[in-house]
């Protein structure tokens, strides 16, 4: 096992990861921005460096200063939360170079899922099943518009390069390809370095339904099931829950076995997440793999017993798997809730300042990842997201419950939250009879200044 480990973010997953390696008996190296001086992740760890000025790309996006730290503290690995570096291939590569372990999957996995327009001809030639669109890179307007005619509008232009609802842009027709896809390959360009884009199907009130696979350097691929993600701002997520009440026995069979043959695609190594659209059809379709740890994470460790963060370190550090997929076997229900400074009320706007009070609930079945504390300064230069409420139950009706009463108990000031969003999601009959889609958020709450 490490002996020292550099957390390359901040917030509330550097501290999770700094929590794990403590129970392993590791000594973690936090990175910080003048922003995060005084953080709680660079106060908790064992060492912290300062990397840079506030924007990201002068400091937790920067390489060079991350592995300069790595080698001046003798950290043997790095492990890149989620976000940043987490899925850059490059990154990745310099890290084995330096004969510094990626506490992730290697970087040929990162390259191949990275393009997401590749990333679906890979999948089809595996046998998991795409949303219809196009077969890659769409180079042209007019083969935009071919393929958009083919599959029948609505339609997503997606960059290659994107992920998590960054960089794509729903057209209804074809006056409105026109207006959006040079924009969108401009975009694409900026954004991620890439400017290529790829037409897919808008699919009908989908569910988001997303599978967690863990593979080892033996081949040994597992996945520990779903988890869905339909509650969605900005096609972002907002509130995470595993099971999912979209899938039958029989489909969750289908698409874990799918998820696995979609890892095993490019010979996957350590955690990483299939995401699927599940139709009314019940019809299921790859849309992109996440190769890092996600932000929901925590409701499968609740269900399946298992510390994902442990598993990426020993994963990471030459183990097996300790489990074959039989023995998995998941129980309960949980919800994940993200805890954002920002105000629905107001198109979902960020709301940096200082937090004047922060209690947090307590409780059975309740647990509290936070990134803040009371006098923390939120930062216009990060994402917004504060903390996650992770409320499980024996059944889906005692986790709403429970999470109800949790949210009560926040107590948050001197900013917004979405707090009292997620109170109303969960009071609404839609949600807890089940019955939602993508779409949720806003045709049936209808967040003000959307």
């Amino acid at each position: 096992m490490f002996r020292k480990v550099l957390i390359a973010n901040r917030g509330e997953i550097a501290l999770r990861v700094q929590q794990a390696c403590r129970e392993l008996g590791i000594r973690t190296v936090a990175v910080y921005s003048e922003a995060d001086a005084g953080a709680p992740h660079a106060r908790a760890a064992d060492e912290a460096v300062l990397i840079g000025p506030p924007p990201a790309r002068q400091s937790y996006l920067d390489a060079d200063r991350i592995l300069e730290a790595a080698r001046a503290t003798g950290a043997e690995a790095i492990h890149p939360g989620y976000g940043f570096l987490s899925e850059n291939a490059g990154f990745a590569r310099r890290c084995r170079e330096a004969g510094i372990v990626f506490i992730g999957p290697q970087a040929e996995a990162i390259e191949s899922m990275g393009s997401k327009a590749a990333a679906r001809d890979l999948m089809r030639k595996a046998g998991v099943p795409v949303v219809p669109g196009s077969p890659g890179p769409t180079g042209s307007l007019d083969e935009a518009k071919k393929i958009a005619a083919d599959v029948g509008y609505p339609v997503f232009v997606k960059a290659s390069g994107g992920g998590g609802g960054i960089g794509m842009q729903l057209v209804r027709d074809d006056a409105g390809l026109d207006k959006v896809f040079e924009g969108a390959r401009s975009r694409a360009e900026s954004l991620f370095g890439d400017a290529s884009v790829y037409i897919e199907k808008c699919l009908p009130g989908p569910r988001h339904v997303e599978f967690q696979v863990f593979g080892d350097a033996r081949g040994n691929i597992v996945h520990l099931f779903e988890r869905e993600c339909s509650i969605q701002r900005r096609h972002q997520k907002v509130i995470e829950e595993t099971p999912s009440t979209a899938l039958t026995p029989e489909l969750r069979k289908q698409m874990g076995e799918a998820a696995v043959r979609a890892a095993a695609a490019v010979d996957y190594v350590n955690a990483g997440t299939i995401e699927f659209l599940v139709d009314a059809d019940r019809n299921f379709y790859f849309i992109e793999m996440n190769t890092r740890l996600q932000v929901e994470h925590p409701v499968t460790e609740v269900t399946c017993g298992v510390d994902l963060v442990h598993l990426q370190l020993r994963v990471a550090a030459g183990e097996l798997l300790p489990f074959s997929q039989d023995a998995i076997k998941p129980s309960g229900h949980a919800i994940e809730f993200r805890i954002y400074a920002e105000n629905p009320a107001k198109n979902f706007m960020p709301s940096p300042g200082t937090i004047s009070k922060w209690k947090t609930p307590e409780g059975e079945g309740v647990r509290v990842d936070s990134g803040v504390g009371e006098g923390s300064v939120v930062s216009v230069h990060y994402d917004p997201l504060l903390a996650k409420l992770i409320v499980s139950g024996a059944s889906r009706e005692e986790a709403v419950l429970r999470a109800l009463v949790a949210l009560e108990g926040y107590v948050v000031e001197g900013i917004h939250t979405n707090i009292d969003l997620h109170k109303e999601v969960l009071r609404h009959p839609e949600f807890r009879a089940g019955e939602f889609d993508t779409g949720f958020l806003y045709n049936r709450l209808k967040p003000q200044g959307s």
